[in-house]
């Protein structure tokens, strides 16, 4: 049947003529009309799909500054930095760098940043480091489950997956009557940290129950805090578009819709929130590059992890074809850029706004100290890296 497709589409192939005189198909001709039709029907396919494709804007990058040695320098900071599991708790921005440098090592098939990074985790297998890892009901504390999922996606030790499934449980132990987690208190870190636990424990297990449980918790945020303008206040009763709360949402937004079918009921509405933000940030980017520690205040200063947030949200929609437009890609190019200059040789990026609790105060966001290598911009400059590699 193919070949008689071929045939009808591509047209008759030539006929010889055989000793009896009779018409004969140039099979030659044929199958080299059929492989055209192959190809054609490929190229077809790929255009209407999502690309994945790397855009131009995404190649070349000068000297220093591609994903690959970036993404190892940050990645390497990681490793000796042990001091926060002395803590309580392991610290959720920590969570996310560690996260994420696990995909970087095995994107990149570095087994000896791979090795590193799960021998990390060892001092938290024994009964005093597991103290290190909270138990109390927090969105906080539950996100450090990402960590363990993600070494079970790695590595299929069950061991990792008991852990970090266990905290992905718990979150959803009490639910409310609208079937949301009891962690749910509406701040926009949350859009991260409560769907990206769900998240992973989806990919780990391939359970539907956690991709529903992501998205359930992403529409009701979106409802309750994106303003008209497409961006959030830090909370219902903090009217300040901050930087890097904006970026958590940036973030889980885009990992989201990474995993949602294309039909899933709340894929649309998240997309259509997501645009409206993307929409928004464009117009807030300094011309260098940068975003800034409250997005519409352009006297605060610019700052790293906003900036890396948001980079990472329109590489990962650039690509995935969600942003059509070639302004999000020169954008998020931009950002990358103007990233790399804030990186010191031992890979700790400066500028960071240290955390910041909600409130009513303008004086309060633009007078937050600023840091050097803490892991809210450690973390998502690699996942910047990890975008730009991913296939």
């Amino acid at each position: 049947m193919i070949l008689f497709a071929a045939y009808t589409v591509a047209g008759p192939a030539r006929q010889s003529k055989t000793h009896s005189g009779k018409g004969k198909i140039d099979m030659k001709k044929l199958a080299k009309r059929f492989a055209m039709l192959l190809a054609l029907g490929v190229a077809i396919t790929w255009t209407g799909a999502p690309s994945l494709a790397q855009k131009k804007e995404f190649r070349d990058w000068p000297a220093g500054a591609s994903p690959q040695e970036i993404g190892k320098r940050i990645a390497t900071n990681l490793i000796p930095r042990m001091h926060t599991l002395q803590k309580p708790t392991v610290h959720y921005a920590e969570d996310s760098a560690w996260y994420a440098s696990l995909k970087f090592a095995k994107l990149t098939k570095d087994k000896e940043l791979l090795a590193a990074l799960i021998k990390r985790f060892d001092p938290i297998l024994t009964p005093e480091g597991r103290q290190s890892v909270s138990m109390t009901r927090h969105v906080d504390h539950a996100v450090f489950g990402i960590v363990p999922l993600e070494l079970y996606i790695q590595t299929k030790d069950r061991k990792f997956l008991e852990l970090g499934k266990m905290l992905a449980d718990q979150q959803w132990e009490k639910p409310d009557k609208e079937g949301l987690s009891d962690q749910t208190r509406f701040w926009i870190d949350d859009m991260y940290m409560i769907t990206m636990l769900q998240l992973q424990a989806y990919r780990a297990t391939r359970n539907k129950a956690y991709l529903e449980r992501a998205a359930l918790e992403m529409v009701a945020y979106l409802d309750k805090l994106q303003q008209p303008n497409g961006l959030f206040y830090h909370g219902p009763a903090f009217p300040f578009y901050w930087g890097r709360g904006n970026g958590w949402v940036a973030g889980g937004m885009a990992e989201l819709l990474r995993e949602l079918p294309s039909r899933h009921p709340k894929r649309a509405r998240i997309m259509e929130c997501y645009l409206k933000m993307m929409a928004s940030l464009l117009k807030h980017q300094d011309a260098d590059g940068m975003w800034h520690q409250l997005i519409d205040h352009p006297e605060s200063y610019k700052e790293t992890s906003c900036t890396a947030m948001f980079t990472f949200a329109m590489i990962t929609g650039a690509r995935r074809g969600w942003l059509k437009e070639k302004a999000y890609a020169e954008a998020a190019r931009k950002g990358w850029l103007a990233l790399i200059n804030y990186i010191d040789g031992a890979g700790n990026i400066g500028e960071v706004c240290v955390g910041t609790g909600q409130t009513n105060s303008l004086e309060f966001y633009l007078n937050r100290p600023r840091s050097r290598g803490d892991f809210h911009g450690q973390a998502p400059v690699v996942w910047c890296a990890v975008a730009l590699l991913q296939k």
